[in-house]
């Protein structure tokens, strides 16, 4: 917990900010202090809702010049506890929502820090354009957000994370100066690239108001299947031949064991299994071409060859748009329908792909024997090596109990994850749940190299000071 904020520091933020840019208003303020798991709840004596980047920087000077730290929260969609505060002054992003600009020409959107990823889709979309980073939280989940964390999502196979779909920013810095890298290009090698400090920095080097992002064409032709496999080194196998068959038309290729689809079907209204019988592990695979029924056309050959060779049991085309989505919205719902289970171990980590399967059995035998009738919940996008990997408790155990254990049971997914040179965080950050855990698997030549950054641009260290190195 922070020291109390001086009156004369919230007294100069209200000036600052006007009638309708501030509140401490208890009832306005309570869901930003609650994060999506119920895992972590803060506090604040302050919420600043800054309209416009000048408000922003007037913010963000008024703390650094009294030592007043700052959390930054965009749509509070964050998994691991970064954007919740403990005492800090909360600069909500909420009320930046304007899209500056789209060029389809260009192939670019310019959109503030409070724009839903959902409303740059629509934007995008109205152009014939689209922006490749979807999300399950898309309707909440902010450009602000998206950046600073350095989202993955499904698409991450074919377009990257975050930092690959970003072309410039416009930042305010821990000082209060705002930096106008709001860039459209792609070719520009003049040195250290800030913009790319800044994404993934969750909020500690300065606060993302605007970004400048890619856009790609419509694709003419989409394809959805919905895959029963044996195991998760059959799906490895599978996503292989998807690459070499589609020459690079593989969009998303995820990966979810029965007991999830099982989650989803008692929990998810609505949800209904796609195959007439249960499978091990199942593939949502999609595929997408510029060329009209393209897709189609691979994904049939792709499982007809798989259910030739064995490596696929069943399988399922979506027909319509809405059958593709009911299909996208099981794979979505994973977490969600784990939420009435009970406590639950989470993990978001990645390995190389050509070590998925040996992650899987190995953590999976390592949990068992750990926590003998745990229920593991492991899903994700197979595709790029990200796998979530859920350990609920055991059925009609105890969550206290369960709980208690979770940093021993990590410790053991972790070191499993770092062995196989993984990464113990893949998308959702590090944050308030892993910063220190994560100074376990980083040299001290790298922690050294990241807080000398950290120390250059935030020397008063007021920036999500409890986030980051």
């Amino acid at each position: 917990m922070t020291a109390p904020v001086p009156a004369d520091v919230l007294s100069r933020l209200k000036s600052v900010l006007g009638a309708n840019g501030w509140s401490q208003d208890a009832d306005r303020i309570a869901p930003k202090l609650l994060e999506w798991r119920d895992r972590w709840i803060g506090s604040t004596p302050f919420l600043a809702l800054p309209g416009s980047t000048g408000q922003v920087a007037a913010v963000v000077g008024v703390c650094f010049e009294a030592g007043v730290p700052i959390t930054v929260q965009g749509g509070n969609t964050g998994l691991v506890g970064g954007q919740i505060p403990q005492g800090e002054i909360l600069l909500s992003t909420e009320r930046m929502r304007a899209i500056r600009d789209l060029d389809a020409f260009d192939d670019v959107i310019v959109a503030e820090a409070g724009v839903t990823l959902a409303k740059v889709h629509e934007a995008a979309a109205a152009q014939r354009r689209r922006f490749p980073l979807g999300l399950a939280s898309e309707g909440s989940a902010t450009v602000g957000g998206v950046v600073s964390t350095n989202a993955g999502g499904v698409q991450v196979l074919r377009y990257g994370m975050a930092r690959n779909l970003v072309l410039g920013l416009e930042a305010v810095l821990p000082n209060g100066e705002v930096w106008d890298g709001l860039k459209r290009l792609r070719k520009d090698n003049t040195g250290y690239d800030l913009k790319q400090l800044l994404i993934g920095a969750e909020g500690t080097l300065g606060v993302v108001t605007a970004a400048a992002l890619k856009l790609f064409p419509e694709m003419a032709s989409r394809a959805v299947a919905f895959i029963a496999v044996a195991s998760p080194a059959d799906a490895i196998a599978l996503l292989g031949r998807a690459k070499d068959e589609t020459g690079g038309a593989v969009e998303a290729f995820e990966l979810m064991g029965r007991l999830g689809i099982d989650f989803a079907i008692r929990n998810i209204a609505g949800t209904r299994d796609p195959l007439s019988e249960p499978h091990p592990w199942y593939v949502l695979a999609e595929f997408a071409s510029g060329e009209p029924g393209s897709a189609q056309a691979a994904m049939e050959r792709f499982l007809a060859s798989g259910l030739e060779d064995g490596l696929i049991r069943d399988a399922v085309i979506a027909q319509t748009e809405a059958q593709a989505t009911a299909l996208w919205a099981i794979r979505e719902n994973q977490s969600p329908a784990q939420k009435p289970e009970g406590a639950t171990w989470k993990h978001d980590v990645s390995v190389p792909v050509s070590q998925v399967a040996t992650f899987l059995d190995a953590a999976t035998a390592a949990m068992l024997a750990f926590a003998p009738g745990a229920r593991i919940a492991a899903f994700g996008h197979v595709g790029d090596g990200n796998i979530h990997y859920d350990v609920l408790r055991p059925d009609g155990g105890s969550d206290a109990d369960h709980a208690a254990r979770r940093d021993e049971g990590s410790r053991i997914v972790h070191d499993l994850v770092a062995s196989l040179g993984g990464s113990i965080s893949a998308e959702h950050g590090l944050g308030a749940m892993k910063t220190a855990e994560a100074l376990r698997y980083k040299s001290p030549i790298e922690v050294e190299a990241l807080r000398a950054i950290r120390r250059a641009l935030d020397p008063k260290r007021i920036m999500n000071p409890r986030v980051l190195f």
